[in-house]
């Protein structure tokens, strides 16, 4: 177990260092100037090239480089010249936005799943399986801003039990704060539900096909007492990959739907940024997102190892 977890750390590491090769050149390949972009058209060549040295822009990119990685590993993010505020500060107070309604949204879409992943595969071929397959497939199909418009109009407007938008902050109080990221929250989790069913059908259903399933039910053991003693737990490795990718999904992904709600969250601030060509703010946020999505798999094979002990001895 030790020597495969060492084994996923180190290819952490490695995924990190070329993430943040990555993410460094294709965001300073970039077309445009910054400095000039935030001075104006009518800006001095003087004036830009004052500003492009205050923002360290005159330097070489692998000086820029070592600069903003060995940043990042002491905590500091950078300055946001749009902001003027640290990129770590507004990392900090966006993320109790986006953190908790990404948990929100993969705690809905993990309660939808399971059960709906399940009825359908112990009632292969009748009216549940049906029914269910049929609900995720328009999970599948509709994106999530309709579901996020949908439910503004039914919940927000036609039956004002929630806010159409904004977030009040959690200093107005815990259930306030959920209210607020409920709507939002449902948006998200529904298509990914969807998805998440549709596996846990699938890999459900192959292990209802083996061997040890025959063996279990020739022992004595019910079709519920097999399906949840022994083909539910060995069908949770493809769905603790699905889990793990939607759960990055859900932090990073949820741009459009903070704007339709318009959360103050890391996706509004990614595209306010962008929009801003404060290229510092873009390159830490979307590298800090990648960080969590390598860690969150190294957590998803660690998971892996704990389901199935065949991998500890790898």
């Amino acid at each position: 177990m030790i020597a495969y977890a060492l084994g996923r750390f180190a290819s952490l590491v490695i995924s990190l260092f070329v993430a943040s090769v990555v993410i460094f050149s294709m965001i300073e390949v970039i077309p445009g100037d910054p400095a000039a972009f935030m001075l104006g058209v009518n800006a001095r060549e003087d004036t830009i090239a004052a500003l492009r040295a205050e923002m360290g822009l005159d330097r070489s990119l692998i000086v820029r480089y070592f600069d903003w990685v060995s940043g990042m590993l002491r905590g500091d993010f950078g300055q946001s010249w749009t902001y003027k505020a640290p990129v770590a500060d507004l990392v900090a107070d966006r993320v109790w936005v986006s953190l908790p309604l990404a948990v929100y949204a993969l705690t809905l879409s993990t309660l939808i799943a399971f059960p709906a992943g399940i009825l359908a595969a112990s009632h292969r071929g009748g009216a549940a399986d049906v029914t269910v397959m049929g609900a995720t497939q328009l999970g599948v199909a509709i994106p999530n801003f309709w579901f996020a418009m949908f439910l503004v109009l039914l919940f927000a407007i036609k039956w004002p039990v929630f806010n159409a938008g904004g977030f009040p902050g959690w200093d107005k109080g815990l259930w306030t704060g959920i209210k607020a990221l409920t709507l939002p929250a449902i948006a998200l989790a529904l298509p990914q539900a969807a998805i998440l069913a549709r596996v846990m059908r699938s890999s459900l259903l192959d292990m209802l096909d083996e061997d040890f399933m025959r063996t279990a039910r020739a022992k004595g053991l019910t079709a519920r007492q097999a399906l949840w003693r022994h083909a539910v737990r060995n069908a949770l490795i493809p769905v603790l990959t699905i889990i793990g990718l939607q759960f990055s999904f859900l932090l990073a992904g949820g741009i459009i739907i903070e704007q339709v709600f318009y959360l103050p969250g890391l996706g509004q601030l990614i595209f306010k940024s962008i929009s801003a060509r404060d290229l510092i703010v873009v390159e830490s946020v979307v590298m800090l997102l990648v960080f969590v999505v390598i860690v969150v798999n190294f957590a998803v094979d660690l998971a892996y190892a704990a389901v199935d002990p065949r991998l500890r001895t790898k």
